[in-house]
């Protein structure tokens, strides 16, 4: 900011943004926005102050609620010049066409997708993921996994989305619990965002599954921060889809380290699972949703905001609401 001023370039600091970023908060950044006239949005920091950014820019220039704007390719008006700045090795909103804002009301989390919200520049820079907290260092890691994944299983993939997806997933497979034994190496910092960089590109072009649906139901619904319930929720999903998609999953389970051979359809899927838990495990994630709070009484409910999620449309099996309830359950 100080370069900034030395440049003679005025600036606003607009900081009222929480986890799980709400829809006020975009829409009192918008009047700030309007306010101080001002033509250009930065934003520094993890994905809750860049998918606010975009939130920011959206009502800035459409000039209605944020909300408004669920689904795919409701923005008439292009944002004004999006500069974004990640300081987290995970959600990758820097690079994706999505935008996941909180309905309070609701209470539940709203996805606006669409090319309008990819940011016009991104300044990608390890060096700022060394400030990272262990915990959010493996939540945000585990999320990004996370994308390569359902975007490499999703019924939107493509071969390039498949060469995105596969290679974040190796990335952030063989160098997470060496990154967070080595919390100020650039080198492993450098590899983790390659990684969501990678897994970003992605699912912003193959989208997502059921992991992610059903955390933005939990985070929505009990304000639970999204690394954590993608962390959480992964290895469950995996279980549910593996006969949907067994081949791909294969190669995934390739991608993170693991000789799978010949060996039976069940041994594979077992392996993959254990994988994915021994990477949360040794990261320290937590292992249960009923540690973030949940309780049986909470399911109903979350699987019935999670099954209209955007995210289960390309799923690579179709859930009803009792399967997304076993899975809820299973996660328990």
């Amino acid at each position: 900011m100080l370069k900034l001023a030395a440049l003679g370039l005025t600036y606003i600091v607009y900081d009222r943004v929480t986890p799980n970023p709400r829809s006020e908060e975009v829409m009192a950044g918008a009047a700030v926005y309007h306010a101080e006239g001002c033509d250009v949005i930065i934003a520094v920091g993890g994905g809750s102050p860049i998918d606010c950014a975009k939130g920011i820019g959206i009502v800035s220039s459409n000039g209605r609620h944020i909300l408004e704007f669920e689904g795919i390719d409701q923005i008439a008006v292009p944002m004004p010049p999006l500069i974004c700045i990640p300081t987290t090795g995970g959600t990758s909103a820097d690079v994706s066409q999505f935008a996941i804002i909180t309905n309070v009301e609701q209470r539940n989390k709203i996805a606006i997708v669409s090319k309008a919200v990819i940011p016009d520049l991104s300044l990608i820079d390890p060096v700022t993921l060394l400030s990272m907290p262990p915990y959010l260092t493996a939540c945000t890691a585990l999320d990004a996994m996370t994308h390569g994944i359902e975007a490499f299983v999703s019924s939107a993939n493509s071969p390039i989305t498949d060469l995105h997806a596969l290679e974040g997933i190796r990335l952030i497979a063989s160098n997470l619990l060496e990154t967070l034994q080595n919390p100020n190496d650039v080198e492993l910092r450098t590899k983790i965002m390659q990684g969501s960089l990678h897994t970003g590109i992605a699912f912003s072009n193959a989208s997502l599954g059921a992991a992610h649906a059903m955390a933005h139901s939990l985070g929505g619904y009990l304000d639970i921060a999204h690394g954590e319930c993608n962390a959480v929720l992964l290895d469950h999903v995996v279980d549910f889809n593996f006969a949907a998609a067994s081949a791909r999953y294969r190669q995934i389970g390739e991608a993170m380290g693991l000789k799978l051979g010949k060996m039976p359809l069940k041994d594979q899927k077992a392996d993959i699972m254990s994988r994915i838990q021994e990477l949360r495990k040794a990261a320290q994630v937590n292992t249960g949703l009923e540690e973030l709070g949940v309780s049986g009484a909470d399911v109903p409910v979350l699987a019935g905001k999670a099954i209209k999620d955007i995210c289960m449309v390309t799923n690579p099996r179709h859930p009803n609401q009792r399967d997304v309830e076993a899975v809820y359950e299973e996660a328990l």
